[in-house]
């Protein structure tokens, strides 16, 4: 929970360490993801389930209520730099078409998202620990310039369509009735999306003021298709308890066949050190179409981590021992010693 809610408050205890965090560590609420991976041997599962209300003025108006489940797996690997990732969302929703004069209702299921990929952290700023000013609260915790500047990482990996005839290609859910040209109401499938195709997310993280995280997603999306995609997501997170926070976030899209503002809201709450439960809702600001949701979802990790102790590491410790022992040894040949001259000087 270091990105969102209360885990920020070991920030400096934990973080400055590695990735791995005591507490979890999740991109839930909202639809970023952080600069930081889960830590080496944590694997996480983040779900939740959305409902969403779409309206196309462009189409008469026509609706979609549609249910939407969401489970995103991260797993770290190999260094606390690495991070492999599956996100996906399906959705099943009930399309009520009022192009024409009578309406036409038709149900449909299909993936909004499947998406796997490796996540690297190019650049942590708390990497070296800081040293703690014992004489003053306000040096430790007041504002500092360079705790502006961010984490940063790049997630890279592909989308897979597994099957040629869904129902949302390009994540156009208005794609059955969805014409460049007079809008015609055909009533057939445009262009289909290919299995695969490639997607990139550079992410940055800033910490500062001890309670407040920014985070900041740049996505290219679709590359290798007809209709790539370019979006934003900012993400502002503030922890007000040690088991609460609250975020605002603010998502820009664009492509071709669809360009949006999307707004949203939530709160969380870190139920055990391995489980956080959250809340969200949303609103965009076009009519082409209008959208509303709301959203829950829980986070759980699987916590198989162990703290990586360097060869150096090991030999200090073991001198460290070493020198005890020595020292151990030589006050009790020391003592035993003085014992032995006391008793000559009896004699």
């Amino acid at each position: 929970m270091l990105r969102r809610p209360a885990l920020f408050l070991l920030f400096f205890s934990c973080l400055l360490q590695g990735q791995y965090t005591d507490q979890i560590n999740s991109n839930r609420p909202g639809a970023s993801i952080g600069a930081y991976a889960v830590g080496k041997g944590i694997v996480q599962f983040e779900g939740g389930y959305e409902f969403r209300k779409y309206k196309h003025q462009g189409y008469n108006f026509s609706t979609i209520s549609g249910n939407i489940a969401f489970l995103s797996v991260r797993w770290g690997f190999l260094s606390e730099r690495l991070e492999l990732t599956y996100q996906g969302s399906y959705m099943f929703d009930k399309f009520t078409n009022k192009i024409s004069s009578q309406e036409i209702i038709s149900k449909r299921k299909g993936f909004l998202q499947n998406f796997m990929g490796i996540k690297y952290l190019i650049y942590d700023p708390f990497k070296q620990e800081e040293k703690v000013n014992v004489y003053s609260w306000k040096a430790n915790n007041g504002f500092k310039l360079k705790q502006l500047i961010p984490a940063v990482s790049f997630t890279a990996g592909a989308n897979f369509i597994f099957d040629s005839s869904h129902p949302y290609p390009f994540g156009d859910v208005y794609d059955i009735v969805y014409r460049p040209l007079f809008f015609q109401n055909l009533n057939i499938q445009t262009e289909r999306e290919p299995f695969l195709s490639l997607r990139g997310v550079l992410a940055t993280q800033s910490h500062f003021l001890g309670r407040w995280v920014f985070v900041t997603n740049f996505i290219y999306d679709r590359f290798l298709t007809d209709y790539t995609t370019q979006s934003y997501i900012l993400t502002l997170t503030h922890t007000f308890h040690p088991l609460w926070s609250v975020y605002l976030e603010n998502e820009g899209v664009f492509s071709e066949r669809y360009k949006d503002q999307i707004f949203r809201t939530g709160i969380a709450y870190l139920f055990s050190d391995e489980i956080q439960i959250e809340s969200s809702v949303g609103v965009n600001n076009s009519v082409l179409p209008s959208s509303f949701f709301v959203n829950l979802g829980v986070s759980y990790r699987l916590n198989f981590h162990k703290d990586f102790i360097s060869a150096a590491e090991i030999q200090y410790k073991a001198s460290v021992k070493e020198e005890k022992e020595l020292k151990k040894t030589m006050k009790k040949n020391t003592k035993a010693e003085r014992k032995r001259a006391r008793k000559a000087k009896r004699i």
